[in-house]
């Protein structure tokens, strides 16, 4: 994937500009719940500033109203976190877009949430415009809010004199080109979720591009009704079935294949203490689900992955918050972990099942995206990345025009 990175650049007195993702949570009295984001991004700021760069940090917080931040909006948690974690001061700048303030070679500064300032969900190129004017090199580190098309991430990108993509943004583009644009075969996708209706693009999308399309969940269920098997009470969209048909069609018209359950764990309702029994998938009983795959399918699961040359994962294939319902999906990370297939992970459930059956470390890759990760499984070129291919090059001037504007920056 073309495009420009912050190793590749002279950075000794330049100022940087970083757009990270400093989205994370709190507790109810305030203070910090994770620190994981912060933390992510320090490789990235510690490389700026040993180079002697003028470092400027922006991230989102929340969703505020746009000139109108409160308290509960501020970064100034995250300003605290990152000066403990650098053991240096990291100011926390207010009113920014101006450039009014100065920052030196080897120093940083926090600015306030970018969501707060008027144009950034707009993406507006006279909002850019005036940030550009200050900074030398745009970063974006940021991949979580990659499919987003706001000003910080987007439009500032097009402006800046030179824009980049930091290690964060670079490790998941990597690792993303390397399972999808240039896969070793056979390719083996799985994807799993309540429903078909919220990952048809992407199954569509994946149906002309992998060899083994491993399904699970709700979705698995509408497939199998699709091919007319009776899933009794089961969570599934009737209404889809035409649906999950053509995208099997279309992998077969490829040579690839349509994984499934042959037997599934099957309960009498949806609870920890239901009664459970083991079903052929294709006649589960009238009234009764299915909660995860069965001994059979997990066996011939792991069979699959084992002569997979590349894996990408999304989605567990049971209710794994459940012991009764776990085998499944911990048979799956285990046989991920295992296989010798380059394997890279995705999604909020994904990565929960990850860190309960304890495979993180032999997962090749794992992304921290969300939505930018399955935005780019539908194979949707995602705005910020947009904007970094069409930046490619050192020397690439500025996209959009810079218009004028009442006030220049400060020099910094």
């Amino acid at each position: 994937m073309n495009f420009l990175r912050l190793s590749e650049l002279d950075l000794a007195g330049k100022r940087v500009f970083i757009r990270a993702d400093f989205n994370v949570p709190f507790n109810t009295d305030g203070s910090l719940a994770d620190d994981t984001r912060i933390r992510a991004t320090l490789p990235a700021i510690r490389h700026c500033l040993d180079a002697g760069a003028a470092v400027m940090i922006t991230s989102h917080l929340g969703r505020p109203a746009e000139g109108a931040l409160t308290a509960a909006d501020s970064l100034a948690p995250v300003a605290a976190a990152l000066s403990a974690l650098l053991g240096r001061p990291v100011p926390l700048i207010q009113g920014w877009t101006s450039g009014h303030f100065r920052v030196q070679p080897g120093e940083v500064v926090l600015l306030e949430n970018c969501r707060g300032n008027v144009g950034e969900k707009a993406d507006d190129p006279r909002l850019a415009a005036r940030i550009a004017r200050f900074i030398d090199i745009y970063v974006n580190d940021a991949f979580g809010t990659a499919h987003r098309k706001e000003c910080t991430l987007h439009a500032l990108a097009l402006a800046a004199p030179v824009a980049c993509a930091g290690p964060l943004m670079t490790a998941e583009l990597d690792a993303l080109g390397r399972a999808l644009a240039q896969p070793a075969r056979p390719l083996a996708a799985i994807v799993a979720g309540s429903k078909v209706s919220t990952k048809l693009t992407i199954l569509e999308s994946l149906a002309d591009k992998v060899d083994v399309l491993v399904l699970g969940g709700g979705i698995a269920n509408t497939f199998l009704a699709a091919r007319g098997c009776e899933v009794g009470a089961s969570l599934h969209e009737p209404d889809l079935l035409e649906a999950a048909r053509r995208v099997e069609r279309r992998l077969a018209e490829r040579g690839g294949v349509v994984w499934l359950p042959e037997d599934v764990v099957i309960a009498d309702r949806f609870a920890a203490d239901a009664d459970v029994r083991i079903s052929d998938a294709e006649r589960v009983p009238a009234g009764w689900m299915i909660l995860d795959i069965g001994p059979k399918s997990r066996d011939s699961l792991a069979a699959v992955l084992a002569r997979a040359g590349t894996i990408v994962w999304n989605g567990p294939v049971g209710v794994f918050e459940f012991d009764a319902f776990a085998a499944g999906t911990r048979c799956l990370a285990e046989a991920i972990a295992a296989s010798p297939a380059y394997s890279i992970a995705g999604g909020g459930d994904t990565l929960a099942a990850i860190a309960r059956f304890g495979v993180g470390e032999r997962i090749d890759y794992i992304s921290t995206g969300g939505g930018a990760f399955l935005e780019f499984l539908e194979g949707r070129e995602l705005p910020a990345v947009a904007a970094l291919r069409a930046r490619a090059r050192p020397a690439s001037r500025r996209i959009e025009p810079v218009p004028q504007f009442e006030h220049e920056p400060e020099p910094s």
